[in-house]
């Protein structure tokens, strides 16, 4: 996921984007508890997507707050 897609949504887009990465993390997490994950590297990458869409809805906010 790039920073430059995420600038390009709204922020309804992107908190539904935040809870299914939540969801995915969930999914990810269980797997692991239970030796079911194949592919370790998933969790990375789904933390760092999640880490890069709240910055995106700060950023948003930070500018809507500036704006009024």
């Amino acid at each position: 996921m790039d920073a430059n897609e995420l600038r390009d949504k709204t922020p309804d887009q992107l908190r539904d984007e935040l809870a299914n990465l939540k969801k995915e993390s969930f999914n990810l997490r269980f797997q692991q508890a239970t030796g079911q994950l194949e592919n370790t590297a998933r969790m990375r990458t789904v933390k760092r997507d999640t880490a890069r869409v709240k910055t995106i809805l700060n950023e948003k906010a930070a500018a809507a707050a500036s704006e009024a």
